[in-house]
């Protein structure tokens, strides 16, 4: 099915990496000759086996060997101390094998560093996770696939199986780090300590980890046991152009001391004036401590992670914007006395403790039992101007597309100004806000501008226990218990005044009281303006897990009962909501999770896995409310419906080839999530006719589906080449016409039935997307390159242009001058263009004495192609007319706005181990 749907393109690339593949088997080996270290020297003993581990012979004193050899067949090679290696021999054959010294702790080192280096620190999600990266966003697997997806797709904000990573769980120490908010795992709060965040249990896929049933993504858990650390330290320093400029890192372990206990530090700083879009600074801190004691039987480990950080953001752009001022333009920012001051920044603090004991009760059975507490603030800045004009370089009046959309006609002068004036400045102008201020202060009047952030302050206090009972030499039970209960303070604070007096907590668009309790406060820096209110969660899971292994199946049964309970406490009342002070109604969601796979060997190189899943999914909290901010109501209770679990069914089907030459994956996948919920914050034009207004989008009871296929190959053509190739190949859409209604302090409810999405494509990256490269090792010098190719990436619609209210004319009665093939070019969902992006690595290590040191080297994007991510429409225009008129202006006010991926970029690391 998806084969016929691929161009031509698409086609040749895919059949590319399989027929390259495909000539491996051919490559020509020997069968008797001599064995030779890497620097000529002649070795014995070298054990000489056929591909079902019969003996063949053994290197004599002289390194020689001969053996006999009827057909061709897979040969290796192997000697204590150095690495196996294995050929593909031809009869009457001859060669000089090398050997090469066993892979050593620093190149183990040396590829850990393509995990964690290249994405941590880098690819972290904005303010509302429009840029969710891949799910396990840590992960370092021998798959083949998942790290192409990590290590090659991930600029393009690849989705693996086109999933967002709520359905992936990151836990440390067993304890789950996704946010209860949204699901997703905010990276931030562990960056920057790469060096002890190596040690990592990971599972892909459907199977479950040993704590908890978890989604159809995977889990990653990442183990801060201080004995599991080597005794040794590393000194990092790095340079990029990316996120940051400069990071530093050290961090120290002392390995197990002889009475039981062990501790691992690590201090760390990243920092930077811009990355690569313009005014994104980076200031970050990172600090880790690990102890543990171990005694009988027993282990007890304490670990403070704590990572303050800052950082600049970017802003999303139109077509326009991107043509006048490049790719790397940010709205975002403009300069104050000299210096560049971003407007939208994000600052993290939030601390992780954890408890962590383990129990070896008997040899066949552990009992492990963790307490986490995570404390903090979250905030985003922004600008707020109840008394001033939009203060955006990039605001739409701003902009030549203002004078060319008139109603009375294109002014072309304008728009010349507009352009001009934009090219030369085009970013907030700080001296101008600060006037607007002083010369309300003059006169008497409150802030025109002040400068506030939403702020998140959370406490969440986790705990499980997970009993591991291994039955017999096949089977083993993991049986868990795991509760999360959380405190959620969200409000917006004053930052800065910018010179006013006072700020007035009053809506000014529409003269709203934000707090009718305390009507008109005068409000200054510290104060809590706009909404105040807490949330209260608690999650609850039970879970058993059954493993069992034989010599021709293995596989697991897995069920797991949880249960979710959300509540709303409003200390604002909002005058436009007489409901919204004090507690909301107490929202419960329970379900019941099932998991199964197996695996049937067909030899010890042919394997076949197969995954089913059945979950049920409590809405995040995020989607559990359709305004917190302002008021009490839960999604649906407006429009009469009845907020559910999200259920969940997944299945898939993998094959794999495993040989000391060539590995290979191939899966194919289908995933239906359904009652999913989206809400929506816009300023809109046209709703029901003539009205303007800010509103909340619901949309609910989504379905959504995803089926494709991934393939994975890589082959050891040679022993320090290696040649490697993935392709993902999806097909991600809407299931049905959900539910659409918006909310708004202007007109409170407005339910506009179903938005016609049904068949069209989530927006989720590309959905088709390839790599073919190499990577060369010899010597401590490893060098790689890919060229990857990434088509079907999509623009994220707007659901209300797609629901009857697209219909309505001002009068309230449909448009007299409706065209039907025209609407339909207008709401065609748009198609990026496809393309490609090259990658290369280098690196190199030097021994000195029993010490280390390395320097490794990424470049992204080494062509510097230009190419767009991700956007979304915007709903400004929401009806028929108005979207018509826009669109066939010479240029669109109005359109979408873009996310276009980073241009040529380099990370260079330097390190010593010691």
């Amino acid at each position: 099915m998806f084969l016929k749907k691929l161009n031509k393109t698409s086609k040749n690339f895919l059949l590319i990496i399989i027929f390259c593949f495909s000539l491996l088997s051919y490559s020509q080996n020997f069968v008797e000759g001599i064995t030779i270290d890497s620097k000529g020297n002649l070795l014995s003993g070298v054990l000489i086996e056929d591909q079902l581990g019969s003996e063949k012979g053994i290197s004599d004193k002289s390194g020689k060997f001969t053996f006999y050899l009827e057909s061709l067949q897979l040969i290796s090679f192997s000697l204590d101390g150095y690495s196996k290696i294995v050929l593909q021999v031809f009869p009457e054959s001859k060669l000089e094998v090398v050997l090469t010294e066993t892979k050593s702790q620093e190149e183990s080192f040396q590829d850990s560093l393509l995990s964690v280096i290249n994405l941590s620190d880098d690819q972290f999600s904005d303010e509302n996770d429009v840029l969710d990266n891949i799910s396990g966003l840590l992960q370092s697997t021998e798959d083949v696939f998942l790290r192409t997806a990590a290590y090659e797709f991930s600029s393009s904000f690849f989705r693996v199986r086109g999933l967002d990573s709520e359905n992936a769980t990151v836990m440390i120490n067993g304890l789950p780090m996704n946010k209860m908010y949204n699901g997703r795992p905010q990276w931030s709060n562990w960056g920057g300590l790469n060096d002890v965040l190596r040690n990592r249990e990971l599972t892909q896929g459907m199977v479950p980890s040993d704590y908890t049933i978890g989604g159809i993504l995977g889990s990653t858990n990442i183990s801060t046991r201080a004995s599991e650390y080597s005794k040794g330290g590393r000194l990092t320093i790095s340079s990029s152009n990316r996120s940051y400029n400069y990071r530093a890192l050290a961090s120290y372990g002392t390995g197990l001391l002889p009475n039981g206990w062990s501790a691992a530090i690590a201090i760390g700083n990243r920092w930077g004036a811009s990355g690569f879009q313009d005014g994104t600074f980076y200031d970050a801190q990172s600090f880790f401590v690990s102890l543990e004691k171990q005694w009988s039987n027993h282990a007890l480990n304490t670990t403070i992670i704590a990572t303050p950080n800052r950082r600049g953001k970017s802003s999303p752009n139109t077509q326009e914007v991107y043509d006048l001022k490049g790719i790397k333009y940010n709205e975002y920012w403009g300069s104050q006395n000299g210096e560049v001051r971003n407007s939208r920044v994000k600052r993290l603090v939030e601390p992780i403790v954890m408890f962590n004991h383990k129990w070896d009760i008997s040899p066949s059975m552990t009992l492990k039992t963790n307490i986490g507490v995570q404390f903090g603030e979250l905030g985003n800045s922004r600008l707020d101007y109840p008394g001033g004009a939009n203060p955006s370089g990039a605001y739409y009046q701003k902009l030549p597309s203002y004078f060319l959309t008139q109603d009375s006609g294109p002014d072309y002068e304008g728009a010349y100004r507009n352009e001009q004036e934009f090219i030369k400045n085009g970013q907030l102008s700080w001296n101008r806000i600060y006037d607007a201020n002083i010369n309300n202060n003059i006169n008497g009047l409150s802030s025109a501008y002040v400068l506030y952030e939403d702020r998140s302050d959370d406490t969440q206090v986790s705990a499980n226990t997970m009993l591991r009972t291994q039955i017999n030499d096949n089977i083993s039970i993991f049986t868990s218990l795991q509760r999360r209960v959380l405190n959620s303070r969200n409000f917006a604070q004053i930052i800065d005044m910018l010179g006013s007096s006072g700020y007035v907590n009053v809506d000014s668009y529409d003269g709203f009281q934000y707090d009718l309790n305390n009507p008109d406060k005068i409000s200054r820096i510290g104060d809590k303006i706009r909404y105040n209110y807490e949330f209260d969660a608690t999650t609850s899971e039970a879970s058993v897990l059954s493993r069992f292994n034989y010599p021709k199946f293995s596989g697991y049964l897995g069920a797991g009962f949880s249960s979710t309970s959300y509540q709303r406490n409003g200390i604002y009342l909002h005058e436009a909501y007489p409901g919204s002070f004090g507690k909301s109604k107490k929202l419960s969601f329970s379900g019941l999770n099932l998991k199964a796979g197996i695996t049937y060997k067909i030899t010890g190189r042919h394997v076949l896995q197969g995954n089913v899943s059945n979950l049920n999914r409590a809405p995040s909290l995020r989607n559990s409310f359709s305004n917190s901010r302002e008021t009490n109501f839960v999604v649906g209770e407006q429009a009469g419906l009845k907020l559910k679990n999200e259920r969940i069914i997944s299945g898939d089907l993998n094959y794999f080839y495993r040989s000391p030459m060539l590995n290979a994956r191939f899966s194919v996948f289908q995933t239906s999530i359904e009652e999913a919920n989206e809400i929506s914050f816009f300023f809109a034009e046209g709703i029901g006719g003539d009205n303007s207004s800010f509103v909340q989008e619901i949309m609910q009871g989504i379905s959504k589906k995803y089926q494709g296929l991934e393939v994975g190959i890589e082959g050891q053509i040679l022993p320090s080449l290696k040649l490697k190739g993935a392709a993902s190949v999806g097909e991600y859409i809407y299931g049905n016409n959900p539910n659409v209604y918006l909310t708004s302090d202007d007109f409170g409810y407005l339910d506009f039935g179903e938005a016609k999405m049904k068949n069209l494509k989530i927006a989720t990256g590309a959905q088709h997307a390839y790599s073919f490269g190499f990577e060369f090792r010899e010597n401590y010098w490893w060098f790689g390159m890919t060229s990857n190719y990434f088509e079907n990436t999509y623009l994220d619609v707007s659901p209300i242009n797609r629901t009857q209210n697209f219909l309505i004319d001002r009068d309230g009665l449909p448009f007299n001058d409706y065209d039907v093939d025209l609407a339909r070019s207008l709401l065609e969902q748009e198609k990026f263009d496809p393309y490609f992006v090259v990658n290369m690595i280098l690196g190199k290590s030097w021994r000195v004495g029993s010490n280390f040191v390395g320097v490794f080297l990424s470049v992204n994007n080494l062509l510097g192609q230009e190419y767009k991510t991700g956007g979304f429409e915007q709903s400004r225009n929401a009806n028929y007319r108005e979207l018509r008129d826009e669109v066939q202006a010479e240029r669109r006010r109005f359109g979408p706005k873009y996310w276009y991926g980073r241009g040529t970029t380099y990370f260079l690391n330097t390190y010593f181990r010691f």
